[in-house]
């Protein structure tokens, strides 16, 4: 399973890149807070599988996603497959007793979350992980392979994550919260300030937003990624992308110029080619030269998230380039 950030906003690009973190920061602040509190609260088994619309995609998955893994079920009353499957899943998300949670989204009604998946046929089943979605299987798949699947899904939440999924308690009342409310921290304000600049386009103001987080606490890693994203918003803001891509095209080994298309490949999703771009630079250039790209590509990793499996085999590929 290769997972890869989604947001409202595209399949890959840094608005997806900024949930996923945002994911990732939220369950790291989730896990702390019931830890010194002794634990959270518990769902009912009726809890376990909801129905997810576009409106409620972002709070109902990407949100819970850092709390347990979510297993996405796309499906329509028309399709006689999705019949077989659905019944399925629905009773493992109960069997597996809170290790996952089993979203359905009817595709007739949610045209665009299923573009945004880029799905072709159903039914199709995905999962999201700390804002990561991963593609499990698509067809009405053998009991077998998809306990499989959820198998390694678990595991990888709980290895990589650290999500060990949700409480069930069968007395809950159904409806009931997940977990217990969670204290503010110092500087959630601040750093919802920044969310709310960098959804309006307000960069200079995200940027400062971040910046006064980390005036107090250097080492705060929500707003260290928050700031690398919202001034990678900055430098590509204006830029004309054809000149950019055509510059890079003329002059490989013009620095500058392929700082700027890697930026712009990154904005646009195209996560391998921006590193694959400044790696290549890295081989063809020497001196500060070399050192501003090595540089700005481990900026771009801080974006992506250190992580990401792109990131670790671009480290790799780096450390080859250099040595």
């Amino acid at each position: 399973m290769q997972p890869r950030n989604m947001s409202m906003s595209g399949v890959v690009d840094l608005a997806a890149v900024k949930a996923a973190q945002e994911a990732k920061a939220k369950a790291e602040q989730t896990r702390a807070e019931a830890a010194r509190h002794g634990g959270g609260g518990a769902v009912a088994p009726a809890d376990l599988v909801i129905d997810v619309d576009e409106a409620g995609f972002e709070q109902d998955v990407l949100q819970r996603s850092a709390e347990v893994p979510v297993v996405i079920d796309f499906w329509a009353e028309w399709c006689q497959p999705c019949k077989q499957l659905s019944p399925v899943l629905e009773r493992l998300a109960v069997e597996y007793g809170g290790r996952f949670l089993l979203a359905k989204i009817d595709v007739d009604a949610n045209q665009m979350l299923m573009q945004q998946f880029g799905i072709q046929g159903i039914p199709a089943v995905f999962a999201v992980v700390a804002g990561q979605a991963l593609p499990l299987f698509q067809g009405a798949a053998p009991e077998a392979q998809i306990r499989e699947t959820l198998d390694q899904l678990v595991e990888v939440a709980e290895q990589r994550f650290g999500l060990t999924g949700l409480t069930v308690d069968p007395d809950a009342e159904p409806g009931g919260p997940a977990v217990d409310e969670v204290a503010v921290g110092p500087y959630d304000a601040l750093l919802e300030a920044a969310v709310r600049a960098l959804d309006a386009g307000d960069l200079a103001g995200a940027v400062q937003a971040y910046k006064n987080v980390l005036n107090d606490d250097p080492g705060n890693p929500e707003a260290q990624l928050g700031l690398a994203q919202a001034e990678l918003l900055q430098r590509v803001q204006g830029l004309d992308p054809q000149r950019v891509r055509r510059d890079a095209a003329d002059r490989p080994g013009d620095v500058a110029a392929q700082i700027a298309a890697a930026d712009l490949d990154l904005v646009g999703g195209h996560v391998d080619d921006a590193f694959g771009r400044l790696i290549d630079t890295v081989r063809r250039t020497a001196g500060d030269g070399r050192d501003e790209v090595r540089r700005r590509l481990l900026e771009l990793f801080e974006v992506v998230g250190t992580d990401d499996p792109r990131v670790v085999a671009a480290r790799r590929a780096l450390a080859r380039a250099l040595f």
